[in-house]
């Protein structure tokens, strides 16, 4: 497997106008921005932390994953994010190796990334996201 790092922590909220202020004035990490990804019903907030970043997700629906992961184990940490050169590759590695993927195909994240997550049955029950950021000229 190519991971080159951690990419982020993603950690589930419910606020992030009240938790945004913890890892900002408190912790005093740069905040990157916040986006809304429409197409998993979330809300996110990025901060650098070194060469990785915290993601706080703060569900838009209640029918949203991070919802329903709060709802199932309370707040706090979702996943972990490793970086990768290809998240294409990286299914097809973890798929010959008897990995079962949530995503059989990469899906669009925050930063327009490309993603697919890890079923946690098969990763030590924690949710995994491979993550591998597109050059600026390719996002369009």
């Amino acid at each position: 497997m190519a991971v080159r790092r951690i990419d982020h922590i993603g950690i589930a909220v419910e606020s992030l106008e009240k938790t945004i202020p913890f890892y900002r004035d408190v912790l005093e990490l740069e905040l990157l921005g916040i986006e809304e990804i429409a197409s998993q019903k979330v809300r996110v907030a990025m901060f650098a932390i070194g060469s990785s970043r915290i993601e706080l997700l703060e569900p838009t629906s209640p029918e949203s994953p991070v919802a329903k992961a709060i709802e199932k184990r309370g707040l706090g940490v979702h996943h972990i994010a490793y970086a990768v050169d290809s998240v294409e590759a990286e299914i097809e590695s973890f798929i010959e190796k008897g990995i079962r993927m949530i995503d059989t195909a990469p899906r669009g994240g925050a930063g327009c990334s490309k993603i697919a997550f890890v079923h946690p049955s098969d990763s030590g029950k924690v949710l995994t996201e491979l993550c591998e950021h597109v050059p600026a000229e390719e996002e369009n």
